[in-house]
């Protein structure tokens, strides 16, 4: 089948050579069975015309995209592993498969098409090069979800089965194995800066910060200093990002800093977990035993892997230029954190200091509101503000919201006018319940696929979250 016209291939991070990445080989798989396409996502990117074959061809055996990289690339980076630097990383379990611009008018936005558990590369360090067919479907999950939400997100793009059984020791063995793509703008990582810093290569820094500039923030083109304006522009893209998985109510799990890349999208998703309820130290990964990357201290984390970004900076740039936009970074993301939250409640800003009284409100009564009080609820019924007050005290939280805790917030929400009031006409707030996505509902979405391979609630789910997408408005 002919490709869309919208199919515009840029391969462009294999002009940088072999200190950037190295060519490598997928797995020869003994099956390959579709379980999930993104349409969608094809869509903008103009690969949503493959038949099934074709699409297993490209994203189950990796043939080469037209016109696109001949051969899959796997990255080279270094990184903090809980703040402990390792230089042995790298694409271990996965590779640069093609890069394509996004549909519309004009260039278009260069998007990486990238895997997870498509085989070893030179940076596997003895692992299989493997993925749980679970480790997939949880992360198509959360994409999924964190999409609806308005948390800037990779996007879950294929997943498909590959027949091989696999041992793990965080999950009854053997367990199914899978291949998944995703798409995102960049897997450029803090780590791969951090790479050429480590091996004392000033010159490989200036490289891939032209290249940076060229392909992610060409606005920057004429700027005096690019470390610089780099640091400058992904300190608040970070802080985007940070602010909107606090208000999402979203715990990462591994904020290494070769999981955060420099256009500011999360991804790589593994011992993630939703907020059950308001909880500062709620984490998310079983051996994060410190805390470290709880859901208070995601902030401070994702802080303290700028600074490592901007350690390496200082072997092309000068020190104090680059501390000043580190120092900046607090108030980029209180801003940011105060717009996340607006959003999430549905509300127009009107001024700082009534923004901020508000969003304070809103933590401190989900805090103090009851133990049963679950985060999503809380955005799902006061949606819009006054303007679903009835709907929320008629709802099946009202006696939380009559009470004392929330006296300070429905008093303040009086102030503030909705964003968009029509929002509440769509049917999913005539609901008495959010779309969620905790942990007990994701065990209970993969026993039936591991018992009877049984994929309908798993696709129901996908479903209904994505009409809670259209419903919040949030993405396109």
């Amino acid at each position: 089948m002919p490709l869309s016209p919208a199919y515009r291939p840029d391969p462009r991070l294999q002009t940088l050579g072999g200190e950037f990445a190295d060519p490598v080989a997928p797995a020869d798989f003994p099956e390959t069975i579709l379980r999930f396409r993104n349409d969608r996502a094809a869509a903008t990117v103009g690969l949503d015309t493959l038949t099934d074959a074709e699409w297993i061809a490209h994203f189950g055996r990796f043939e080469p995209l037209p016109d696109n990289q001949a051969q899959p690339l796997a990255m080279r980076y270094h990184g903090h592993q809980f703040r402990v630097y390792n230089p042995d990383l790298g694409d271990g379990r996965g590779f640069l498969f093609a890069q394509l611009r996004e549909a519309g008018e004009g260039e278009g936005r260069l998007l990486d098409l990238a895997t997870k558990g498509s085989g070893q590369t030179p940076w596997s360090r003895g692992g299989d090069g493997r993925l749980t067919l679970k480790g997939g479907v949880r992360e198509v999950l959360a994409t999924a979800m964190l999409e609806a939400l308005g948390v800037p997100t990779s996007r879950s793009f294929s997943l498909v089965e590959t027949g091989e059984a696999l041992q793990r020791g965080d999950e009854p063995s053997p367990t199914r194995s899978a291949v998944l793509t995703r798409l995102s703008h960049s897997h450029i990582r803090f780590g791969s800066f951090q790479r050429h810093a480590f091996n004392e290569r000033p010159d490989l820094i200036r490289t891939l910060l032209e290249h940076v500039v060229e392909t992610y923030y060409p606005e920057l083109g004429n700027a005096p200093d690019p470390a610089v304006a780099v640091l400058a522009a992904v300190a608040q893209r970070a802080a985007t990002l940070t602010a909107r998985w606090m208000a999402a109510g979203f715990v990462h799990g591994v904020l290494n800093t070769d999981n955060m890349n420099i256009t500011g999208e999360s991804f790589d998703y593994g011992p993630y977990r939703f907020l059950p309820r308001n909880d500062p130290n709620f984490t998310a990964a079983y051996f994060d035993e410190s805390g470290l990357y709880s859901f208070g201290r995601q902030p401070e984390a994702v802080f303290w892997n700028l600074r490592q970004l901007g350690g390496t900076f200082t072997l092309v740039s000068e020190t104090d230029p680059l501390v000043e936009v580190l120092n900046g970074f607090g108030a980029l993301y209180r801003d940011a954190l105060r717009g996340a939250m607006l959003d999430r409640l549905g509300l127009k800003a009107r001024d700082p200091e009534a923004d901020v009284g508000l969003v304070n409100a809103a933590f401190k009564a989900l805090a103090e509101g009851g133990e049963p009080l679950r985060w999503e609820p809380f955005f799902f019924d006061w949606f819009g503000g006054m303007a679903s007050e009835g709907r929320a005290l008629a709802g099946p939280r009202a006696a939380h919201y009559g009470g004392e805790a929330f006296a300070d917030f429905r008093a303040r929400l009086a102030d503030f006018e909705p964003q968009r009031p029509e929002r509440l006409d769509d049917p999913y707030f005539a609901g008495a319940e959010p779309e969620e996505l905790l942990y007990d509902q994701i065990e209970a979405l993969w026993a039936p696929i591991t018992e009877a391979d049984d994929w309908s609630a798993f696709e129901a789910k996908l479903a209904a979250i994505d009409r809670a997408r259209i419903a919040w408005g949030f993405a396109g």
